[in-house]
């Protein structure tokens, strides 16, 4: 039987905790609004989020986000 590589071990339930949460409760800035969007991260679409949390606020985020 062959055994797995590092890198598809399964991560610790308290490690997944700590890497996602829902909602905009915490901080978050244009890069995460972006890549929610599922968009790639580029300047023009960076510039497109700065204008979406300066009008919405959190509410931009939690469109995309369950």
């Amino acid at each position: 039987m062959q055994q797995p590589l590092s890198g598809d071990m399964p991560e610790s339930a308290s490690e997944v905790q700590r890497q996602l949460y829902t909602g905009s409760e915490r901080p978050f800035d244009p890069e995460d609004l972006v890549m929610a969007s599922g968009r790639d991260v580029t300047p023009s679409r960076l510039s497109w989020a700065r204008q979406q949390i300066e009008q919405k606020g959190a509410a931009a985020l939690e469109r995309y986000l369950p």
